[in-house]
């Protein structure tokens, strides 16, 4: 199959390893493959070719994967995202759709499930996402949705929630119990 003839697909993701091992994957799945490492690294790319694909982590180092969404989704309304992360909380999920992501995966995602992601026609979360929670789970949800408003900084997000720093990371480091 001819590159040129094969979708576009931009990867974007601060793990190069991660990042390496994906992109050839989806190589393999007939995708013409760019890689971006962070936010500025992603939006350059999208400015020279914009993608009919995307696949965004939501933690880039110092940057965030939800302003890559939207930059994106601004640049071209059709660009179908999904959006991986190893810090799944529903308010994020939620956040990545209403910018204009296509759907949201927990990390570890297969090469598969990403394809499938793609597939869809409009933002989604599954529903068993959304089942009645346990506490623990409401407490990290919380906490997700007050950092996600105060754009992923922990002392801000910290003194909003009335709390030390240091807890706050140990919260953030920690799944909820049943997870």
């Amino acid at each position: 199959m001819m590159q040129d003839q094969a979708p576009s697909l931009l990867l974007v993701d601060d793990d190069e390893t991660f990042r390496t091992v994906l992109a050839r994957v989806l190589q393999r799945r007939g995708f013409s493959v760019q890689q971006a490492a962070s936010e500025a690294e992603a939006l350059t790319q999208a400015a020279v070719e914009s993608p009919e694909f995307a696949v965004v982590d939501l933690k880039l180092g110092n940057d965030s994967g939800l302003a890559v969404v939207k930059a994106l989704h601004e640049l071209d309304g059709t660009t179908r995202i999904v959006v991986l992360t190893g810090y799944a909380s529903i308010a994020t999920a939620i956040e990545a759709i209403k910018l204009g992501a296509t759907h949201y995966l927990p990390k570890p995602a297969s090469a598969d499930e990403i394809v499938a992601a793609f597939q869809k026609t409009e933002g989604n979360i599954d529903a068993h996402e959304l089942s009645p929670m346990s506490v623990s789970r409401v407490e990290w949800e919380h906490i997700n949705k007050v950092l996600a408003e105060h754009e992923g900084n922990i002392s801000a997000t910290a003194r909003a929630l009335k709390m030390h720093r240091r807890t706050l990371q140990r919260k953030l480091a920690k799944r909820p119990a049943g997870e």
